[in-house]
């Protein structure tokens, strides 16, 4: 008997950090009887007096923002990072290591109106967001090895405040995810004398069957190894080391298909779609970092509806990651998905 991918349970492996999946497909036929999450449509006011993040009001830490008109960046009040932690490399202790690590946190917000998310901003509007992710990761890359810019979007992935923002963390240390990365794509470089993502991302446009949506500079997918049920991976199609190396005519397409995508999103189950995204850029170090290809991860929870999730727990923790619905379900769902948001009565 062969196997079936879209039927039988199998495992496939992820290029860029190494790991393991277990997709187990014929696991959607079971019904559901967990958890469902609470969704609200709320309608919220274009300026919400009571939130840290508008324009003019005072944030949890007691400082003043100022009355931004588009976007507003500012060290995180309650940071994770610090810039002045002492230096110490090592215990020396096998059973018991650990070192210090400098860095800084900050708060992006995207637009000064409460009401927005990304995926109901105009594209010029997102271009202003790009542009200040960039502006940010040259400065903060003068001084810290890693950059990492990314969004919480949704109170089921943690985000405390509804307000359009993202955050911005760099330290001097590469983190565990990014080393990953960085690992393999050496290793590829070296034993093919190529890039791999460029190469992954060349497959896949031949092939088309992952593919979601893209334009003439950037390519959005539900990568092969996928994990989470609606992942995506958003590529540049010529090779970038960082955000920060983007022309204009590159950042205006990257805000068309970063909107049409969240658009899709929200199409998905008639919500503001919650997710975990972030850039991955080459680190700022001594190196010239060939091997790397700058790419954006959108990591969403919800699994058959906007009520169920899949949750990270049992097998995921103890064994390796396991998802119900294979990559290629999940992008066929998602580019048949309008790229006009469903409030503007987007046709599905």
């Amino acid at each position: 008997m062969n196997l079936k991918i879209n039927n039988h349970p199998h495992r496939r492996y992820n290029q860029l950090n190494g790991d393991w999946v277990l997709v187990s497909p014929h696991r959607t036929r079971r019904p559901w009887q967990g958890q469902q999450e609470v969704t609200l449509k709320e309608i919220r006011p274009q300026y919400d007096p009571e939130c840290y993040l508008c324009p003019g009001n005072q944030r949890a830490g007691g400082n003043i923002n100022p009355k931004y008109t588009n976007t507003f960046v500012f060290t995180n009040d309650f940071t994770a990072l610090l810039p002045d932690t002492p230096d110490f490399k090592d215990t020396g202790q096998d059973l018991f290591r650990y070192s210090s690590v400098t860095g800084t946190s900050r708060v992006i917000c995207f637009s000064p109106r409460h009401d927005l998310t990304l995926a109901e901003m105009t594209e010029s509007d997102i271009v202003k967001v790009i542009d200040l992710w960039s502006e940010q990761i040259r400065e903060l890359g003068q001084n810290y090895e890693w950059v990492q810019v990314f969004e919480n979007k949704g109170e089921i992935m943690g985000c405390s405040n509804p307000h359009p923002h993202g955050q911005i963390w760099a330290s001097n240390t590469l983190p565990v995810e990014p080393y990953k990365e960085n690992r393999n794509q050496v290793a590829y470089y070296k034993k093919n004398k190529s890039v791999l993502l460029l190469d992954y991302l060349y497959e896949e446009l031949k092939h088309q069957e992952r593919i979601i949506i893209e334009n003439q500079y950037w390519v959005v997918l539900t990568p092969f190894w996928a994990v989470w049920p609606f992942e995506t991976l958003l590529l540049p199609k010529r090779q970038l080391l960082r955000l920060s190396d983007t022309l204009k005519e590159e950042r205006e397409a990257l805000a068309q298909i970063m909107k049409g995508l969240l658009c899709k999103y929200d199409n998905l189950f008639n919500i503001s779609f919650p997710y975990t995204m972030g850039w991955h850029g080459a680190p700022f170090d001594k190196n010239r970092n060939e091997h790397w290809h700058l790419h954006a991860h959108f990591y969403p929870p919800l699994l058959r509806s906007a009520t169920i999730k899949k949750f990270m727990v049992g097998y995921e923790m103890l064994s390796e990651a396991q998802r119900d619905i294979t990559a290629e379900q999940a992008a066929e769902r998602l580019r048949n998905m309008s790229d006009i948001h469903f409030k503007l009565g987007a046709d599905k």
